[in-house]
């Protein structure tokens, strides 16, 4: 018997799980089905939209960051925790850090991208990040010391008026109260600029009304244990500070900038439409290692969104090129917007919908529970979400 056609996909976020679990729905024929490796340096899968629900406890670790072991059951997919250190592209091979080797036939490159912290004096040592499960666990735990001193205030810097920044600051005031002296720091005009209209207005209602400063056209100059420093129109200025949260960038991680593959000048990887790497007809590339665009040549944002559609191309391409069909090019479908401006509160603008308040708070919770990656997980949790009220109501 010949030896099984293995697919090794590195990368379990979005692009990566979601990408294996559609391959091993394929209808494969006898000996024809592939063996599936997904490699992720955690045991968790993050479905990261939801991680600012973990600050105010709305939600559990289980529920957002479930087990890549739990979720790969009876999928026939192979998974291996640990971090990739390089990858052999001509003799076709993936090294781990405990120098495991995996052979491939096809690869998929989906590791996501990382926050960089090092553009400012003193962001490395003192500000944290928002970008994995571990970064919420450090800044839980540095909310609990901070509210366990008792100050009278307790003063917090969001670097960054995006959607993450912004999302944050609303959780953080909802968590807060009174004690919250929130502060958005933006070098830009206005939050949101990439944004639609609606989406932003109502995001700065919610900002005025959790008393939460926007400190635009304002730079970063430098961060200290108990201070931060900005400029604003060549004025500086340093103001207190008891936590500073690093929300700005997006960076390619350095397993693909050492790769010797065809990479733009932020390192992304340069793809063809159908997803493949330029120059390889056995590499596929998605989500935020990926330079993509849209069909009228408009580059796409590093969202979940992007990569969760990327998935479903990626998958089918991979099927296609090993049972002989034609490949499909990426299409992207813009669904919309959807943000958390606190508890109780969100806003959603998309597909001719235009929604804020608890509608729209439910409305974003119900679909992001449909797009939690498998049907028993989303059970589950919906499930959890039935149930939480009741227990909470008959609890003493």
């Amino acid at each position: 018997m010949s030896e099984k056609l293995r697919i090794c996909i590195v990368g379990g976020g979005f692009g990566g799980l979601y990408t294996a679990l559609r391959l091993s729905e394929f209808p494969w024929l006898g000996e024809e089905k592939p063996e599936i490796i997904l490699i992720d340096k955690s045991d968790r899968f993050l479905f990261s939209p939801l991680l600012y629900e973990l600050i105010t406890e709305e939600m559990q670790s289980w529920e957002i960051a479930p087990p890549f072991a739990e979720l790969l059951i009876n999928t026939g997919i192979v998974f291996h925790q640990g971090k990739v250190t390089d990858i052999d592209v001509e003799g076709k091979q993936v090294t781990l850090e405990d120098d495991t080797t995996i052979h491939y036939d096809k690869l998929v490159l989906s590791t996501g991208g990382r926050t960089p912290v090092d553009i400012v004096p003193g962001a490395k040592e003192y500000a944290i990040p928002f970008r994995s499960l571990n970064d919420a666990y450090r800044l839980q735990e540095e909310l609990r010391l901070l509210e366990d001193a008792n100050p009278e205030k307790i003063r917090i810097a969001v670097v960054g008026g995006g959607y993450s920044g912004v999302e944050l600051a609303c959780k953080l005031a909802n968590r807060l109260g009174e004690k919250g002296r929130i502060r958005i720091i933006d070098r830009g005009t206005q939050i949101l600029q990439d944004s639609s209209e609606f989406n932003r207005e109502t995001a700065i209602k919610a900002l005025e009304k959790n008393k939460i400063w926007q400190d635009l056209e304002t730079e970063v100059e430098v961060i200290e244990s108990e201070s931060i420093t900005l400029i604003y129109k060549g004025q500086t200025d340093t103001i207190p500070v008891d936590l500073v949260l690093w929300t700005v960038g997006n960076q390619v991680s350095e397993l693909i900038n050492q790769l010797p593959l065809e990479q733009n000048d932020q390192g992304l990887l340069e793809i063809e439409p159908n997803l493949l790497v330029k120059g390889r007809d056995d590499i596929f590339a998605l989500g935020d290692a990926a330079n993509s665009y849209d069909s009228e040549g408009n580059l796409l944002p590093a969202t979940a969104q992007v990569a969760f559609q990327q998935s479903d191309y990626c998958a089918w391409n991979i099927w296609a090129s090993i049972t002989n069909r034609p490949l499909l090019s990426f299409r992207y479908q813009p669904l919309g917007e959807m943000m958390t401006l606190g508890t109780d509160n969100a806003t959603i603008n998309g597909l001719g919908l235009k929604l804020d308040g608890p509608m729209a708070y439910v409305a974003r919770r119900l679909i992001y529970l449909y797009r939690l990656p498998t049907l028993k997980h989303q059970l589950t949790v919906g499930f959890n979400w039935i149930t939480q009220p009741l227990v909470e109501l008959l609890s003493p």
